[in-house]
């Protein structure tokens, strides 16, 4: 009973920490990466579809990210979806490739962007003690109706924080990490 619980909210915490990931791939950090294009999604005949099933992206070099377009009618359909994405990228084209400049980031703007990974830290934390809570509910629940003791309680509950606490601490190891990326120039 106690250890299903444990599993539960630690695959749940697991899914916190990819949230995190994946929220933080697409800030901006002077950096070229596709994975700042990952969330761009383009008509394609009729159909939304993410750029990476319509093209290829490739890293050319530190500062720019070239789209190679399977079909040469999808370029100004890209180029239109980049622009509306509010990335501040202003892509290029040069006939059947698409090269983005990615800008260098100001001091100012690296700041910015340092402080929106922090919100997305906290959101994980937050999602990570409501898992928390949920699961201690959960052994509340089970000690009301007599399926487990009060001791197998106070174990589960102090099992659950320990969980709690090294999910925590790998959510500011992931965000230190971003911020550093960030304000490295």
């Amino acid at each position: 009973m106690i250890d299903e619980i444990f599993e539960d909210a630690e695959i749940r915490m697991k899914k916190s920490l990819g949230t995190l990931r994946k929220e933080l791939s697409k800030l901006r950090t002077g950096r070229a990466n596709t994975a700042l294009l990952n969330h761009i999604r383009v008509d394609y005949y009729g159909t939304n579809v993410p750029l990476n099933q319509v093209a290829t992206l490739v890293v050319s070099d530190a500062r720019t990210i070239s789209i190679n377009p399977w079909e040469k009618s999808m370029i100004p359909v890209i180029d239109k979806a980049i622009i509306e994405s509010n990335l501040g990228l202003n892509p290029m084209s040069a006939s059947e490739i698409i090269r983005v400049p990615i800008p260098a980031l100001t001091g100012e703007r690296r700041q910015e962007i340092t402080k929106v990974a922090r919100a997305e830290g906290e959101s994980a934390k937050i999602a990570i003690r409501n898992i928390r809570r949920s699961s201690n509910s959960d052994l509340k629940y089970w000690l009301k109706e007599k399926e487990i003791t009060e001791d197998e309680e106070r174990s589960g509950l102090a099992r659950i924080q320990e969980l709690t606490d090294r999910f925590v601490a790998q959510v500011d190891v992931i965000v230190a990490a971003k911020e550093k990326e960030i304000i490295t120039i």
